[in-house]
């Protein structure tokens, strides 16, 4: 390997601040919602399901479960499938909707565009993005219409899919009507809606709409249901309210590693979550942390927040100065979307951790 190419795969950490010398665990940081441990409702749901013995390959009852559970949740006959991540529940989804010379339609800050790695493209035999250039991470019918019709001959990608992200990588939440208004816009064009909703029992939260109004209602064909985010250990569910677009999609699963042999781990937790209602729980007290947030920062000098708080994100405008005080001080947190400080909040958040940051940024600001 080249120099200066080399990496350490789990890097140390080098803020030793931020740990706890008698347990070696982070203090409570937002620098993402992964960070966060596995909420009690999912806790105990695994917990239970570890005691004896259960069929494999989800053949058991806790995937039975959780299975009906989400039908019941979205009002219809849904067909549901479990991955262990968000990277393999969108690349197969969109695989499923796609052949290797169409297209898929995103936003240019779309996780399936900066953060999988080209997994969508693999995993479809070679789908090519069509990022469509956005200020809030929310896609348009007017941006949808100008890429679908920019190039129709047949030396370029036939587009096939439009993929939207709720809540949005910059913490937006599209409206139902917003959502509706895009579905038409596919209709139009013959293509097919997915969802990425790696967070979107926060969206749920904000909306306050049914899961059902939010989705397949409003022109959904395909989400995938955040459950990492939300309090799980891992684990994403694929679910296509068009049950024809699920034809094989367990042999994708397969094929890609992703048919889990044990297979009640990755669905108890859901049911946990969703029989309990502690998927809407987590999601609403997520929010309610970055909102308070939000308003503790208020008029802090320098410091702006710069978009609307829909969800459980925070982002932040300031001086590279006062970043790299709060930094020092042993805050953890990125700046990889448009220059600005993101701070995600958790099932777990604890609001007297969340003013102690806002507390430091104040004194970072030299407020």
């Amino acid at each position: 390997m080249p120099p200066n190419t080399a990496r350490r795969r789990y890097p140390r950490s080098s803020m030793s601040t931020v740990i706890s010398p008698s347990s070696g665990v982070l203090e409570q940081q937002y620098g993402s919602d992964n960070y966060a441990g596995i909420c009690p409702e999912a806790w105990a749901a695994m917990d239970e399901a570890n005691r004896g013995y259960a069929p494999s390959y989800g053949e058991d009852t806790w995937t039975e479960r959780a299975s009906d559970a989400f039908r019941k949740l979205f009002e219809t006959d849904c067909e549901v499938f479990f991955v262990f991540n968000g990277t393999a529940a969108n690349s197969l989804a969109l695989a499923s909707l796609c052949q290797s010379y169409h297209g898929v339609i995103c936003a240019d800050s779309a996780h399936v565009e900066t953060d999988e790695c080209g997994a969508p493209e693999f995993f479809s035999n070679g789908s090519k993005l069509l990022a469509a250039r956005s200020d809030d991470g929310r896609l348009t019918p007017d941006a949808i219409h100008e890429l679908a019709t920019k190039r129709q001959d047949i030396h370029f990608p036939k587009p096939r899919v439009v993929t939207i992200t709720q809540s949005t990588e910059t913490g937006r939440v599209y409206t139902t009507a917003e959502v509706k208004a895009i579905s038409a816009a596919c209709k139009e064009r013959g293509l097919w809606l997915h969802m990425d909703g790696a967070r979107f029992s926060n969206a749920c939260a904000h909306l306050g709409e049914s899961p059902a109004e939010m989705t397949w209602k409003s022109g959904v064909d395909v989400l995938c249901f955040g459950g990492t985010k939300n309090g799980l250990a891992v684990g994403e569910a694929v679910i296509f309210f068009n049950r024809k677009l699920a034809e094989d999609f367990d042999y994708r699963c397969k094929q890609a590693g992703q048919l889990a042999s044990k297979m009640r781990f990755l669905s108890a937790p859901w049911v946990g979550l969703l029989e309990t209602g502690a998927w809407l729980k987590n999601g609403r007290h997520a929010n309610e942390a970055a909102t308070h947030f939000a308003r503790q920062i208020e008029g802090i000098p320098g410091v702006r927040v710069s978009s609307p708080v829909d969800a459980n994100a925070v982002f932040l405008q300031a001086s590279d100065e006062i970043l790299e005080r709060l930094r020092q001080r042993g805050w953890r947190f990125y700046t990889f979307i448009g220059g600005a400080a993101r701070f995600m909040f958790a099932w777990d958040t604890d609001l007297r951790r969340v003013d102690k940051l806002a507390a430091d940024l104040r004194a970072s600001a030299g407020a």
